[in-house]
């Protein structure tokens, strides 16, 4: 369940980045656990995300199978869905398993102009750390 509060700074256009860089869930051929590194970018409206409760939601994918490509876009969705930003970004850095790292993007639109938006900062996969 995520919970949402007043946005203290409403009107005002800044970005608010989330990182899990321990992100796990299963994947549903195996069962096997697979791990990710998520960064949630997002610009708020009128509300924003309570961290823990997006934490303790994130940790919720630990039973949860999914490919890489559902979870990814799934999580982006729901928050862009329920808490109505003005925009929002994620970005799936999945770990190997079977020899192939896959990255998986999704954001709700164009940022808004004047948004400061940094690169995520992970790196391509080349034994990330």
């Amino acid at each position: 369940m995520l919970d949402y509060v007043p946005n203290p700074r409403a009107g005002s256009l800044y970005l608010v980045r989330f990182a899990a860089p321990e992100f796990t869930s299963l994947c549903p051929v195996t069962g096997q656990p697979d791990f990710a590194h998520l960064v949630i970018d997002y610009a708020p409206g009128e509300t924003i995300v309570e961290s823990k409760s997006l934490k303790l939601f994130l940790g919720s994918f630990r039973n949860h199978a999914g490919f890489h490509e559902d979870v990814t876009v799934g999580i982006g969705q729901r928050l862009f869905a329920e808490m109505q930003p003005r925009w929002l970004r994620i970005g799936g850095y999945w770990y190997p398993r079977g020899g192939i790292p896959i990255d998986v993007f999704w954001q709700s639109g164009a940022a808004p102009e004047g948004l400061w938006v940094p690169d995520q900062g992970v790196a391509s996969y080349r034994g990330r750390g």
